[in-house]
């Protein structure tokens, strides 16, 4: 039989759980209903991996939050812990609750944030691979190392049917959307999916028809066409007929960016090409061998692609810089045309000086 002081003693500690209970859930209430300080909107990115302490540490940075121990007790009400938490990019409003805000971290079903938002990714004007990783990795949480290791590593060069000198016909300039926390591997995926969405049956039978054998060697001739002429698109699929006709042909394609791609950083700012320039043996040079080189030397937009394809029949074997016509160039069908267009060029480049 229980004793009356035994008793007294039950209800007593029961008392105290429900009191504390209770104090609990008003602390949370007010805690919840307690607003962010911030006076407009605030963009807050929350790595992955990140803990409790570290994102009050980020709210409080971006004076977001002003009362820790009232945010900590919606989060204990919550039970909210490292498990629940979302990385990513978030817009906090002015005046959220606190409540709201850890709903908005909270990890859904997608295993994204509930109020994670997306961001713009651009990457463009890159020479090769390590330009790409560089650019992304600024506008996403990818690791440029981790991601250059990861695309030049024998399997997933092998899964995406490139080698190392082609794997940057991949991946086709442009802006895309992506969740600020995605890894280097999200980011392959989906851009081995803008390559396949870009490569229709459509492309692909017109890739047969200029004569060209996969869509990597249809990059590598735009990468050229571009490098060629990266002011004036009107030209480019004047450009591309006269490599394709080189190609055809049997030719060397003999264009100035092949050998200077070979010397990398070294004629950075050098406009004045020589002979001794020229002279440089890597396989990239084509005025030493014929044939394309063994990939792209620029990562060209998809519209340069899109006029390799459909390139003009123009009978064309030679181009020159038009004298004073802002990088325009004269096309010539004889060796005998071109050294006229070339004899006027260099009396323009005399005169000019």
């Amino acid at each position: 039989m229980n004793s009356p002081l035994r008793l007294s003693t039950i209800v007593l500690l029961f008392a105290f759980v429900v009191v504390l209970h209770s104090c609990t859930t008003i602390n949370a209430y007010f805690g919840g209903n307690k607003k962010t300080i911030n006076t407009e909107d605030v963009a807050v990115y929350i790595p992955t991996n990140t803990t409790i302490k570290e994102l009050k540490a980020i709210l409080v940075r971006q004076n977001i939050i002003d009362d820790i121990d009232a945010f900590q007790s919606v989060l204990d009400y919550k039970e909210f812990d490292e498990n629940n938490l979302g990385a990513g990019k978030y817009i906090v409003a002015s005046g959220t609750e606190y409540k709201t805000l850890i709903n908005g971290f909270t990890l859904n079903s997608l295993n994204n944030g509930n109020k994670e938002v997306e961001v713009e990714v651009t990457f463009n004007n890159c020479l090769h691979i390590k330009d790409i990783a560089g650019k992304v990795s600024k506008q996403i949480e990818m690791d440029s190392a981790t991601f250059v290791n990861y695309i030049l590593s024998d399997s997933i060069l092998k899964k995406y049917g490139f080698n190392e000198a082609k794997i940057g016909a991949l991946f086709l300039p442009n802006t895309y959307r992506f969740y600020w926390d995605t890894d280097h591997k999200e980011f392959i995926n989906k851009m081995a999916s803008e390559f396949k969405k870009f490569w229709t049956p459509e492309r692909i039978a017109k890739l047969k028809q200029v004569g060209l054998e996969s869509q990597s060697d249809a990059v590598t001739v735009a990468s050229i066409v571009y490098k060629e002429q990266d002011k004036h698109p009107e030209e480019w699929k004047t450009i591309a007929g006269l490599y394709l006709n080189r190609i055809r042909r049997g030719w060397k394609l003999q264009s100035d960016p092949t050998f200077r791609f070979c010397w990398g950083d070294e004629l950075k700012g050098v406009e004045r090409l020589t002979y001794e320039h020229r002279d440089r043996d890597c396989p990239y040079n084509t005025y030493i061998y014929a044939g394309l080189p063994p990939g792209p030397i620029f990562i060209p937009p998809s519209s340069v692609v899109d006029a390799v394809l459909n390139a003009e029949n123009n009978g064309y074997m030679y181009m020159c810089a038009k004298p004073n016509s802002d990088g325009l160039h004269n096309f010539a069908k004889s060796l005998s045309q071109h050294n006229r267009n070339a004899a006027a060029f260099q009396r323009w480049i005399r005169n000019r000086n």
